[in-house]
């Protein structure tokens, strides 16, 4: 007995000890066992204070099991005592291990001998988020943990598919070496590294990306901006194929933009310069301003058709307007690209730039500084190193794609994809990780065998991608909330990895079930998890001020109740050591 209970108040149970505790090296953290004739209930002592212990009522013992919650309150009578260590891994861990469907983490911390270990099915088939401040041992851990998955003897996980964001690059050296420990195995990379590296360079195929991809390509930012992105993706499907086909719709287009310039009612000298513009940026071979206009009698070319006579007017107005009406063809059918043809950003490009002039948008200042502004942008990439990501060297379709992503060189499945995006900055890493889960998340939603190829992608460095961002206003939703909210029934899974917690989309972070907290100290971050994860304590914010680097907080669905876990180094360890300053500085002189 390690003494008698004084008083009972919500969750927390206060124990007059009558042991020495100076025989003990300490009892806090300990879990005790509070019994009674028809009921017993596991606790851990949180605080003593005052020869007084505090024990936070955890959950029951049911027969030989352990069942998290806890009904009732213990009465004042009941006897307590130290809980043996034989029944501790019933408690904090799976119980009775099996390789096929636990994963061994690491080791407790208060009871040092004990393994934790948590069920499969409890921790990947729901979102994730591990959390923790630099240098508190992310980057090891999350390492350690998939070193383990695939390092074990007797079930490898084969059809296994982990999607690494790799936000600096460090997790190549941590499981480069996967198919030499387990010959089954493999690790696939891919790098935003134009200029070296020993791995394959990051390639989306721009065809398999919709309007909504492109937007947040673009960085769109309003609604008025969709119809012309969206006008510019069926011009695509033209602007792909031979010309003798482009021709007659750009034709088309050139002629309707400059027909409702001369039907404007602006000023003369206006419509004449609007009209030498367009056609001097676009035009063919068959509609240009040297264009050979016929009357009976003579000919012209059009720019002098623009003549302004001596009473102001355009004199062969209604000349132009004929002429232009013989290459309208309201027979001609524009579609949204449906997978199945190849193009690049330069005959995006193109294709935008005369879906600027289909949709009216020289006429209207407001509308042409919403499009410009995309348009700029885009001939930016199509011109710049960018176009190297979004420039896939064959034709493939979208299930090909993800079956090639899939795929280690050997010809194997591959179980770690990893995608270097060290190489480019924030705003277009955050664009690739959309593209990326966007891809998959629709690769398993029209999966007719729904959830028989689960997907998990894991964003390190997660904050700068994972946002409350305007996607939601612009297209109707964000993809990482979707995949918050939908993703389960469908296979895919979030594992967000962050030391800025309370940058994260709030949306998203609510959907996680799943916790492994590092040590963190900011205000900020700790009241955003206080405030925002379910089931999280005051004494489990408080231990995560103390922990030490390589150590932290589980909680979940996963977990039967929080248990810090101390992880053992990973082999090989990622690429995440901190700079070492002292050793680059001092010059040994002698």
């Amino acid at each position: 007995m390690l003494g008698q209970i004084i008083s009972i108040e919500e969750n927390t149970v206060v124990l007059k000890l009558n042991i020495d505790l100076t025989k003990f090296q300490s009892i806090v953290n300990l879990f005790v066992l509070l019994e009674e004739s028809d009921r017993r209930l596991i606790g851990e002592i949180v605080d003593v204070k005052d020869g007084n212990a505090y024990i936070h009522l955890l959950g029951e013992l049911k027969g030989e099991n352990f069942v998290p919650g806890v009904s009732h309150k213990p009465s004042f009578g009941a006897s307590v005592k130290l809980v043996s260590k034989e029944r501790m891994p019933m408690i904090m861990s799976v119980g009775e291990y099996q390789e096929d469907k636990h994963l061994l983490l690491g080791k407790s911390v208060v009871y040092e001998d004990i393994d934790i270990s948590v069920d499969i099915n409890g921790f990947f088939s729901n979102h994730f988020a591990i959390f923790g401040s630099t240098g508190s041992g992310k980057s090891c851990s999350v390492a350690r943990i998939f070193q383990n998955l695939f390092e074990k003897k007797n079930s490898i996980p084969y059809r296994a598919s982990i999607f690494i964001f790799d936000a600096y690059g460090e997790y190549h050296q941590a499981f480069s070496k996967l198919h030499e420990i387990t010959p089954e195995l493999n690790f696939k990379a891919y790098t935003t590294n134009l200029e070296f590296g020993d791995s394959e360079i990051l390639r989306i195929p721009l065809w398999l990306m919709d309007v909504d991809d492109i937007a947040i390509l673009l960085g769109a930012e309003k609604a008025s901006q969709l119809p012309i992105l969206e006008k510019a993706l069926k011009f695509v499907t033209v602007f792909a194929q031979k010309e003798e086909v482009v021709i007659k719709y750009k034709n088309d287009v050139i002629a309707r933009a400059l027909l409702d310039i001369l039907s404007s009612g602006r000023a003369p000298a206006q419509i004449r310069d609007q009209v030498t513009s367009v056609l001097t940026s676009y035009n063919t071979k068959d509609l240009n301003l040297e264009t050979t206009i016929y009357q009976p009698g003579y000919s012209r070319p059009l720019k002098q058709c623009l003549f302004i006579d001596a009473t102001g007017k355009i004199r062969d107005m209604e000349l132009l307007i004929n002429f232009l009406d013989t290459f309208l063809d309201d027979n001609l059918e524009l579609k949204l690209p449906d997978g199945t043809f190849k193009y690049n950003l330069k005959d995006l490009a193109s294709a935008f730039d005369f879906a600027v002039i289909s949709e009216g948008a020289l006429l209207s200042e407001k509308v042409f500084d919403d499009v410009n502004l995309l348009k700029v942008r885009l001939h930016t990439m199509a011109n710049g190193e960018t176009s190297t990501y979004f420039d896939y060297p064959d034709f493939i379709t979208k299930e090909q794609y993800i079956r090639n992503l899939l795929t280690a060189p050997s010809g194997q499945k591959a179980q770690i994809i990893n995608f270097n995006i060290n190489y480019i900055d924030d705003r277009l890493a955050k664009t690739i990780t959309k593209v990326y889960s966007h891809l998959l998340f629709d690769y398993c939603k029209d999966n007719r065998n729904r959830g028989t190829l689960p997907f998990h992608i894991v964003l390190e460095e997660a904050h700068r991608y994972v946002q409350n961002d305007s996607d939601v206003a612009l297209i109707g939703y964000n993809i990482f909330e979707r995949i918050a909210k939908e993703g389960r029934k469908y296979g895919v899974i979030l594992g967000l990895i962050s030391q800025r917690p309370s940058e994260l989309s709030e949306t998203t972070l609510s959907q996680c079930n799943n916790f492994l907290v590092f040590k963190m100290l900011h205000p900020r971050d700790i009241s955003y998890i206080r405030d925002m994860v379910p089931n999280v304590t005051e004494e489990i914010m408080k231990k995560i001020r103390v922990l030490q680097p390589g150590s932290c907080i589980a909680f979940g669905l996963a977990f039967k109740i929080p248990v810090i876990i101390q992880f053992k180094m990973p082999d090989p360890t990622p690429s995440s050591d901190s700079c070492n300053v002292s050793n680059i500085w001092f010059v040994n002189r002698h």
